[in-house]
């Protein structure tokens, strides 16, 4: 069975400061987090990888990545695909708005891939390091989906403490997880920050403190091709509501934690105590060189990286 990694590299951070920040080296040999988790998710099982990016994005994507793990892979017997997500890749009937800037959102990003995904698959952004847990374990659940299950998906779970920068607030979605460990609730939320006893909600009238152990989602899911179909209609739903469309963003959890409401899927979620890393803030860079670093010496990944899969 054909079982895809679908990685969202179409992001330029603009909390970056300037320049594409999936593309920043972070390895002893200039590997960029992506290395990382293409390598885990081949380690897995993963047979597939499919890039989101966009067409202005490609050439420089290509001679930083895209070149050098088509390679591997090739060795490895993996395919390799492209999505190009654009703000135009729209739904038939859905018009652009003339003042709309951007792409929609993860949402679009996952659908511009409906041509490629033939089976179960998961989803990552690009830059997040998830760790090799995270990706076994979303592996072992995909590998049984059957078509009679079309609606029963997975994520990864994080503890909140382990995804937190030391350089300013991040978003995270905050879930309610049932005693079976089943998704019940989950809320984007914004400027959550690290403190000395743990994390708080940042606002304009001051911060709320928050449990550090809570669930987050990393938007590490385990989907089904079917999904692809629902992300189509509801899309469509989308433009339907209307609201100021030069702005909104058709975001992967907010759908799903209305599908949630709606009672049309299960979410599994798979409890992970890895620590992410990610990039969130140029300042980010320092510390995640430095986690790799200690990734390395420790013998978690061997150099050169893909070694232990060739």
């Amino acid at each position: 069975m054909e079982i895809t990694l679908a990685v969202m590299a179409a992001g330029i951070g603009s909390r970056f400061g300037g320049g594409i920040k999936q593309l920043e080296p972070v390895g002893p040999n200039g590997e960029i987090i992506m290395d990382y988790s293409i390598h885990d998710a081949i380690e897995a099982g993963f047979n597939k990888v499919v890039f989101i990016i966009r067409k202005d994005l490609q050439e420089d994507f290509m001679d930083v990545i895209g070149h050098r793990i088509e390679s591997f892979c090739s060795q490895l017997g993996v395919k390799v695909a492209y999505a190009f997500q654009e703000k135009d890749d729209l739904p038939e009937g859905c018009v652009l708005p003339p003042n709309r800037q951007k792409p929609w959102g993860t949402g679009q990003a996952v659908l511009c891939c409906r041509d490629l995904i033939k089976g179960p698959f998961a989803v990552i952004n690009a830059d997040d390091y998830y760790g090799k847990e995270a990706f076994r374990n979303i592996y072992a659940f995909l590998q049984q989906y059957t078509p009679e299950k079309p609606n029963s998906f997975c994520m990864a779970g994080f503890i909140l403490k382990n995804t937190l920068s030391e350089n300013g607030t991040v978003t995270r979605g905050l879930c309610t997880v049932n005693e079976q460990g089943y998704l019940e609730n989950i809320a984007e939320t914004t400027g959550i920050l690290k403190t000395y006893n743990g994390a708080a909600i940042v606002t304009e009238i001051g911060q709320t403190p928050i449990d550090p152990e809570t669930h987050v989602s990393m938007n590490m899911w385990g989907l089904t091709p079917e999904f692809l179909t629902v992300l189509d209609r509801e899309f469509r739903e989308f433009f339907r509501e209307g609201g100021d469309l030069s702005k909104r963003e058709y975001l992967l959890p907010i759908l799903i934690g209305q599908l949630l409401q709606r009672k049309e899927i299960s979410v599994k979620v798979l409890e992970t105590h890895d620590t992410w890393f990610g990039i969130t803030y140029k300042d980010d860079l320092h510390s995640v060189r430095e986690a790799f670093k200690r990734l390395n010496a420790e013998g978690v990944y061997q150099n050169p990286l893909f070694g232990d899969l060739l």
